[in-house]
C-alpha cells in the first residue's frame, strides 16, 4: 500500500459517493485523478495523499478529518416504502443518508439521553408466521404502550420519537422511494427517514406508520429480493399502518352506511388518513365486501383523479423534532456554540440542517445562540424536565457527565 492519509476508512468514500449519488469517473475528474485511483481509495488498497484527501472533501463537502473517522454498525438492511422501479442508486442514497442520520444522533447522544424505546416486541421469523390477527394485536398494543387510547392520534411524528425513534423527513428527489426504516445497532434504536418531495401530510402520516409497522412486525426477519415476499411484507405493513390509525373499535362505530364519497371525507379530516386509505380499512374490517371496495375507487378517481383529493391542503405534513431541538438545546445551553457543530459531526452544516430538520443556514449562525423562550411547547425547558404527548414521554434531555 502506498503512503497517504494514515487512518484513511474507504468505507466513508463509498458512503459519501452513495449519498450524493456522484458517479466514481465524475469524481475522478473533480479532484484531478485517475478513475483507478478512486477505485484503489474505496477498496483500500491505496489512500489518498493529505493534498487529495482536501480537495476530496471539498468535493464531498465533509471535514478532511471526518474520513479517518471510523464506520458506526451498519444498520439493519432498510425496508423501503417504494414500487420496483426505484432505483439501485437511490436507494443506496437514502440508506447512506440514514446511516449520516445516525452519526449525527451518535455525536448528539455524547450530551443527551434520547427518551427510551417503547415499541411492542414481536419475534417473527418470517411473514408467513404473521397473521392478520397478529398484525391488529401488535397495533393496539402500540397504542396502549404510548397512552394514545383508541382515539384519533394529533401528531404521529411526535409520537414516533416520543418512542425513541429517530426520525427524518427530507427532500430526496426520489419521488418512487417514499420512506424506509432500520434499527440501528450503534444507536440500539429504530430510525426512519420519510420523503418530503410531496406535502400531503396525509399520506405521509400513513407512510410512517407503515414503516412502524415494519419495525415492530419485520424486525427479525431477514430481507429478501423476492418479489413475492416482498409484497407480503409490504401489505402487512399497509395492514398494520391502518389498523393503528384506524382502530377498529372506534373508527368502525363512526361509519355511516350505506358508505359514500362525501361521508368518507369527513372521516379523512377527523382521523387524518386518505380516503384511500380509509376505503382499504374499510375492506380489511368486513365493513365494506370487495365489489362495495371497487366501486368507491372507481367513484374516487372518476371525481378525484387518482394523484390527490379533496382537503389534502388542509393537514401539513408533521414534522421530527427530537434532533432538531437537541441541537437547539446544546446551543441555547452553551454546551456547544452553532458554528462548532458541523465541525464536531464532521458533516456539512447544509446535510445537519436537511437531516435534523434545522432551517437553511441556521448553523452558519456564527456566535448565535437561541434562547430557550422560543422552543415551542412540548420540549424541555430544562435539562431535567420531560415533555409530554397523549400520555407519552416525548422529548427528554439529560446533560451527561
Amino acid at each position: 500500500m502506498s503512503r497517504g492519509v494514515n487512518g484513511f476508512q474507504s468505507g466513508r468514500l463509498s458512503q459519501a459517493l452513495a449519498a450524493r449519488r456522484l458517479p466514481q469517473v465524475q469524481l475522478a475528474a473533480m479532484i484531478g485523478v485517475s478513475p483507478a485511483t478512486v477505485s484503489k481509495w474505496r477498496a483500500g488498497h491505496q489512500d489518498p495523499e493529505p493534498d487529495a484527501l482536501e480537495r476530496l472533501a471539498a468535493v464531498i463537502n465533509v471535514s478532511p478529518e471526518w474520513f479517518t473517522r471510523p464506520l458506526s454498525a451498519k444498520l439493519s438492511l432498510p425496508l423501503f416504502r417504494s414500487n420496483a422501479s426505484a432505483h439501485v442508486a437511490a436507494r443506496q442514497m437514502l440508506e447512506a443518508r440514514l446511516e449520516w442520520t445516525q452519526d449525527i444522533s451518535i455525536a448528539l447522544e455524547e450530551f443527551v439521553d434520547f427518551p427510551e424505546i417503547k415499541l411492542p416486541v414481536r419475534r417473527f421469523d418470517s411473514p408467513e408466521q404473521i397473521s392478520v390477527s397478529d398484525i391488529e394485536e401488535a397495533a393496539c398494543e402500540c397504542r396502549d404502550i404510548w397512552g394514545l387510547g383508541r382515539r384519533a392520534v394529533p401528531d404521529l411524528a411526535l409520537a414516533v420519537e416520543g418512542a425513541g425513534i429517530i426520525l427524518v423527513r427530507e427532500e430526496t428527489g426520489i419521488a418512487p422511494i417514499e420512506g424506509l426504516s432500520a434499527w440501528s445497532e450503534a444507536l440500539q434504536r429504530p430510525m426512519v427517514l420519510l420523503s418530503a418531495d410531496k406535502a400531503n401530510g396525509f399520506r405521509s402520516r400513513f407512510d410512517l406508520a407503515h414503516e412502524l409497522g415494519h419495525l415492530i412486525l419485520h424486525k427479525g426477519i431477514e430481507r429478501s429480493t423476492d418479489p413475492v415476499r416482498y409484497k407480503q411484507m409490504e401489505d402487512q405493513a399497509h395492514r398494520f399502518a391502518g389498523a393503528f390509525l384506524l382502530p377498529a373499535e372506534t373508527f368502525a362505530a363512526e361509519v355511516k352506511t350505506p358508505v359514500t364519497l362525501d361521508s368518507l371525507l369527513l372521516l379523512k379530516q377527523r382521523w387524518g388518513v386518505s380516503v384511500a386509505a380509509i376505503v382499504m380499512r374499510l375492506y380489511a374490517l368486513g365493513i365494506i365486501d370487495q365489489e362495495e371496495k371497487s366501486l368507491l375507487f372507481k367513484r374516487r378517481s372518476a371525481r378525484w383523479g387518482v394523484k390527490s383529493e379533496p382537503g389534502d391542503e388542509a393537514r401539513v405534513p408533521e414534522e421530527p423534532r427530537l434532533l432538531k431541538r437537541t441541537i437547539e438545546l446544546l446551543a441555547s445551553s452553551g454546551v456547544m456554540p452553532i458554528e462548532s457543530v458541523p465541525r464536531y459531526i464532521g458533516l456539512a452544516a447544509f446535510d445537519i440542517e436537511r437531516l435534523t430538520g434545522l432551517p437553511e443556514g441556521y448553523l452558519s449562525q456564527t456566535g448565535a445562540v437561541l434562547s430557550l423562550t422560543k422552543l415551542k411547547a412540548g420540549v424541555a425547558r430544562d435539562s431535567s424536565s420531560v415533555a409530554t404527548h397523549g400520555g407519552a414521554t416525548v422529548l427528554p434531555f439529560h446533560r451527561r457527565g
